[in-house]
């Protein structure tokens, strides 16, 4: 025989729970008399259900549980408990959420003790409440809450039930109308040669559309009763239907708008993280390079909403030729959010950092923190081709040294302010370097690749002129070391791989025989030489100390650093001391100047210096830089500058003026004051983390030409090459007489059109090797070289 339980009461409620209210909520729940009420909780013990099996007991306790009274189910067969409470584990409820009275009778249910089989501990009821009638209430909110689950799964439950309440409408109606014709035939004074099938295709005619109730016009009063309940039913469906219908189409597009949905794309490159104007030029560049490809892709990955990034990529990101941008909201350092994107098929991925180098360091600091996090999520997820790069912007150089040592084959980390000063410096060496550098580093005009072919012996000078587009500047060899300018005798090997300065790795082709010769031109033998010089730096920045260490590097003994702010900090001021005494061979002095005061620039004679580097400065405090504003400063420092120089044309003729900008969208401003030379921040740190992510190996040949040691790119006099100017020469007997100097040449500067922007400024890489140009003593040869001398 199976166990028997009671539902036991004595008037306890759960904590928090007033008394009254429940006692209120019984007497509302159940319609019973406040006298009855008052007896249920007048402290005594009240048998509200006896002798019931388990399962029924605990339903008719669970059924009531929101009124706030607690019950027990306790075995029938030994109803005397002691009097006091031992708590116990429940199924309705935990314990916790349980109180008694302690001045309870003593011979009442105290509570339970483990010589008592309590199955249950739960909120109940009210006397005289059958177990019938609380089954059936139990029943019926179990039907609602599965009928409520069922609806709240979304569109396709409605849908369905949409479908089951017309296919059920559609019998009934149909039904009652082949009853009407069976009993009553005469009734039927239109479509009754139908049948009974003929009437339920009238019946469907007119749920689905409520006009055709025309069809029973002249049918009697009860076909014509059948034809409203079906045109009524049809209009509430059809209503329901366009609810529906447009309510689910309101639901896609918002879920589109957010940008969840799942990115199907292989060979994709992947770009995690929002910065404004580094991602648009990213994408220029990218853009660029994919123009080859009939279909690329690059899918964008960002805390923001979807139509923000849109909103921004469709205003500044017009023409994307060949190339699909896909854009997608999340977090990037998520799994979910990785995997919804494709990262286990992207070629590469390209992780930003979340706020400008110019930006305080508590940002910088929260910024590399989250490109950590992204690089272990995406690492996490990698894809296994060997190819495949991940390219992370990180500020501090000891976590740039913990994610590179982490994961040393697959990460590039990117080092903003090393990279950005020798730019600077290397700039201010040689005059139109920068043009170089914009055209080298973006996917517009020459590009450097790798490129292997079976060589034939060939040495790595006499294969330059095997090429008709391109020069060879290095070597990759077998084991992934990249050589810079070696020796042009050095025989490539069968595995060698050339590093080539080219229009497009589609021009690119070793022929069988030399495409042009160079003529055995004499060398002049001269050397360039290095004299003292001064250099003035205007603003100070994170970068500033890494520019004064590079200037060392190449300036010598006596030389002078002069630093111009108008209201040095404090901690500038330690910065510049400290510089001073860690370089005793050169003077690193401060100058309280105001660059916007013409009098106080002009007080310093600025055409006295060698080179003038404008720098975006910071303030000096914590708050960063506004681009905006620093930008239009150096503006108009520049027309100053310009002003003196043209007062002052034969002492300024050799002072070389470079200029930082952070903002790209103000070049051609910068352009009209007249700068020699510009250089964008944050375009080219774009430009080469886009490089970068196409070819990893392209970040060694970066490490390489942007230091003192090793081979750099140089524009050197025409003088130091040919033994009389002017010349009339072939770009192909420049390549050859370079290489009498253990150089590689790979294009040439003609001053004539250093001020002209249609012509490049001068600047000509890479042209046809049969074209000849006139060299003349103020015009340079671009070489890759191992000095500037």
């Amino acid at each position: 025989m199976a166990e028997q339980f009671s539902v036991v009461f004595r008037g306890e409620v759960i904590a928090g729970c007033k008394a009254s209210d429940v006692q209120a909520e019984v007497a509302s729940r159940f319609k019973k008399s406040d006298e009855i009420v008052q007896q249920l909780f007048d402290g005594r013990i009240h048998t509200l259900a006896s002798n019931i099996a388990f399962k029924h007991a605990n339903t008719l306790a669970n059924s009531l549980k929101q009124i706030g009274a607690v019950a027990y189910v306790v075995d029938a067969r030994s109803p005397k408990l002691p009097a006091r409470r031992t708590p116990v584990s429940v199924q309705a409820a935990p314990e916790s959420s349980l109180t008694t009275s302690d001045d309870a009778p003593v011979d009442a249910v105290a509570a339970l003790s483990s010589t008592a089989k309590v199955r249950h501990l739960g909120q109940i009821l009210d006397a005289g409440t059958s177990v019938s009638e609380v089954t059936e209430i139990a029943r019926s909110q179990r039907w609602r809450y599965r009928f409520d689950t069922f609806m709240a799964r979304g569109g396709m439950s409605i849908f369905k039930m949409l479908t089951a309440v017309f296919l059920v409408a559609f019998v009934v109606v149909g039904l009652m109308r082949a009853i009407l014709m069976s009993v009553a035939p005469d009734l039927a004074l239109q479509h009754g040669h139908l049948g009974v099938w003929g009437n339920l295709y009238v019946t469907f005619l007119e749920l689905t559309d409520p006009g055709n109730m025309v069809q029973d016009l002249e049918s009697s009063a009860w076909y014509k009763v059948l034809a409203v309940i079906a045109g009524i039913i049809g209009i509430v469906m059809l209503s329901a239907l366009i609810a529906f219908i447009t309510t689910a189409l309101d639901q896609k597009l918002h879920e589109l708008k957010r940008g969840r949905s799942k990115v199907i794309e292989e060979d994709h490159t992947l770009i995690l993280g929002w910065n404004e104007q580094r991602i648009v030029e990213v994408l220029n560049e990218l853009i660029m390079a994919n123009e080859s490809e009939d279909d690329a892709c690059v899918v964008i990955l960002a805390d923001r909403d979807k139509e923000e990034i849109d909103d921004v990529l469709r205003l500044r990101v017009k023409d994307r030729k060949t190339t699909r941008i896909v854009t997608r909201s999340g977090d990037v350092a998520s799994i979910v959010n990785l995997n919804m994107v494709s990262i286990e098929s992207a070629k590469s991925v390209i992780i930003l950092a979340s706020c400008d180098d110019t930006d305080p360091a508590e940002e910088k600091a929260a910024s590399d923190a989250k490109a950590i996090q992204t690089v272990l999520a995406t690492m996490g997820r990698a894809a296994t081709q060997e190819d495949f790069n991940v390219v992370v912007e990180i500020f501090n150089p000891t976590h740039r040294d913990i994610v590179r040592s982490s994961f040393p084959a697959n990460v590039v980390t990117v080092n903003t302010s090393d990279v950005l000063a020798k730019l600077l410096v290397q700039t201010s060496r040689s005059v139109g370097l920068s043009v170089v550098y914009n055209e080298i580093l973006s996917f517009d005009g020459c590009e450097m690749y790798f490129y292997g072919a079976d060589w034939k012996g060939a040495s790595f000078g006499g294969a330059a002129f095997y090429f008709p587009d391109g020069v060879p500047i290095g070597i990759r060899t077998a084991d992934g070391e990249i050589l810079m300018n070696p020796p042009s005798d050095r025989v490539l090997d069968t595995y060698d791989e050339v590093l080539i300065i080219a229009d497009d790795d589609s021009t690119i082709d070793f022929q069988e025989s030399v495409v042009a010769s160079a003529r055995d031109l004499p060398l002049a033998g001269g050397r360039g030489t290095q004299r003292i010089e001064r250099e003035l730096m205007i603003g100070w920045n994170f970068k500033s100390a890494c520019i004064v260490r590079e200037f060392a590097d190449y300036i010598i003994e006596g030389s002078r650093i002069d630093v111009m702010l108008k209201a040095p900090s404090d901690e500038q001021r330690n910065d510049i001391r400290a510089l001073d005494l860690e370089l005793p061979d050169i003077d690193v002095n401060l100058l309280e100047k105001d660059c916007l005061n013409l009098a106080e620039l002009m007080s310093v004679r600025p055409f006295d210096y060698d080179n003038i580097i404008i720098l975006a400065s910071e303030d000096g405090t914590s708050q960063g830089v506004d681009s905006s504003r620093v930008d239009s400063e150096n503006i108009v420092a520049l027309l100053l500058l310009r002003r003196i120089f043209s007062q002052y044309p034969d002492e300024s003729a050799n002072t070389k003026l470079i200029t930082e900008i952070l903002d790209s969208q103000n070049y051609d401003l910068v352009a009209r004051a007249g700068v020699q030379d510009v250089i964008i921040s944050n375009r080219l740190v774009s430009m080469m983390m886009a490089q970068i992510s196409e070819s990893r190996d392209i970040e060694k040949v970066y490490d390489d030409i942007f230091q003192e040691d090793g081979s750099e790119i140089y524009l050197k006099p025409a003088h130091l090459y040919f033994e009389s100017l002017p010349v009339e020469v072939s770009f192909a007997d420049m390549i050859g007489i370079a290489q009498k100097r253990d150089e590689v040449a790979i294009g040439v500067k003609i001053k004539a059109f250093e001020q002209s922007k249609e012509a490049n400024n001068g600047v000509t890489l890479i042209p046809e090797k049969n074209r000849t140009f006139k060299l003349g003593p103020d015009d340079s040869l671009i070489v890759v070289a191992e000095d500037e001398l």
